[in-house]
């Protein structure tokens, strides 16, 4: 059982930064896209029946919801103290929440933060995520999510470097019914109601629940609220059949069949809106003075800022400069480039990585560490130190630009 008192000295040995295990995880119904840097004999160490590996969680304390093969710690993260143990970060955040994420967030009741890279060879059924009323009559919560296409994880597309998202304005219900009736007859045809958006890197877009959406095949950083919570409402992609059951995955039985529920379960104005792009499409957001950050030898853009519930930014520190940045609340990182000093840690983001090895690019800093600033270091001459930065709900330094995007 863990105490308080071993986090605490985690967070001590760290100066209050704890380091991050590789967290992995398969899909059986997606092909991987071979961009994760884990190593090509490690894409189907869970089994080839449980689907390659195409997903890296960070500081994740949320167990995927994989089907009854689930294995015991699928999904969360690792805590790696300088010791050599290891604990669960959720069990950390439960004992000592405070200690990691600040009285604030701790009495907030946790974390509630769920981020990942996806990496396909192609696209995603097209799809949907219940809102709170939906997802809490299965014990889940509703999930909004947000897209970013890191550049170093993108040098090739792979097959599909599209997005359909939202339906086709003045595509009607009947249609989307007619879809779901045709579920056993091959392809269901939904595709001819929605509408594909090209993927760039270095941008991205903000998805609501209810909102359908497949997302394409550029590797993808996902930050997302706390939970697996999904409903497929396409029956066949590149080919591949989807089996019915998940649509239906997260529905009560009763409703199953029942064909008004599941589309009642969509945003439809959300979903037909003339405008989705201006909507929901994320622009990079400088977090201050462009020439202010260039003097101090660094670059930091939100990357993630629509939703009170989570945001994210991407930081750039120049070759052979070093800055200490400090932010409102606790957060996680994943190094996507170069090589330096995250705190008192070597950071490096990795060329490939063994399935149950540790790296050296994923930290998670505690609100204390956060709020009296992180020294990073970029020790290479020619080349940046890229780092993206995952927080939790209601980061206020993210506030004045969510207002100005709402």
């Amino acid at each position: 059982m863990l105490t308080q008192s071993e986090v605490r000295d985690a967070i001590g040995d760290g100066a209050g930064i704890l380091r991050l295990e590789p967290n992995w995880v398969p899909r059986s119904f997606m092909i991987p896209g071979r961009r994760l840097r884990l190593h090509p004999d490690d894409l189907y160490a869970y089994g080839g029946h449980r689907g390659g590996i195409n997903e890296r969680w960070f500081a994740s304390t949320t167990k995927a919801a994989n089907g009854p093969e689930t294995t015991e710690f699928e999904g969360l993260s690792f805590v790696r103290h300088a010791n050599g143990s290891h604990f669960l970060l959720r069990e950390a955040m439960d004992v000592a929440g405070d200690d990691v994420l600040g009285s604030a967030m701790a009495r907030e009741g946790g974390w509630h933060l769920l981020c990942k890279f996806f990496d396909n060879m192609g696209p995603i059924p097209h799809h949907m995520h219940q809102s709170d009323e939906f997802a809490a009559l299965v014990g889940q919560k509703g999930k909004p999510e947000a897209y970013f296409f890191p550049p170093q994880y993108n040098q090739v597309e792979n097959n599909f470097p599209y997005t359909f998202m939202g339906l086709e304005p003045g595509t009607s219900k009947d249609n989307i019914r007619t879809c779901l009736g045709n579920w056993n007859q091959g392809d269901n045809g939904i595709l001819n109601h929605s509408r594909a958006y090209r993927l760039i890197p270095g941008e991205g877009w903000q998805i609501n629940p209810g909102v359908l959406h497949a997302p394409g095949s550029l590797v993808t950083y996902e930050p997302q609220v706390a939970s697996d919570v999904f409903s497929m409402f396409q029956s066949l992609v590149e080919g591949r059949v989807v089996d019915r059951n998940l649509l239906t995955k997260d529905v009560l039985p009763a409703y199953h069949n029942d064909l008004d529920y599941l589309i009642s379960m969509l945003d439809w104005e959300a979903n037909v809106n003339e405008r989705f792009a201006e909507s929901n499409k994320c622009h990079p957001r400088p977090v201050r003075p462009i020439a202010e950050m260039q003097h101090l030898g660094y670059r930091e853009n939100w990357i993630a800022y629509g939703t009170s519930l989570y945001s994210a930014k991407e930081l750039t520190v120049f070759p052979g400069r070093a800055v200490t940045l400090k932010d409102a609340e606790a957060y996680g990182i994943i190094v996507t480039q170069g090589a330096g000093r995250f705190g008192i840690y070597d950071a490096m983001a990795p060329s490939m990585i063994r399935f149950g090895e540790m790296t050296q690019d994923e930290f998670f800093v505690t609100a204390g560490a956060a709020q009296s600033g992180v020294r990073i270091v970029n020790n290479s001459d020619s080349e940046p130190l890229v780092i993206l930065k995952h927080f939790g709900p209601n980061n206020p330094d993210a506030a004045l630009l969510r207002e100005k995007r709402q």
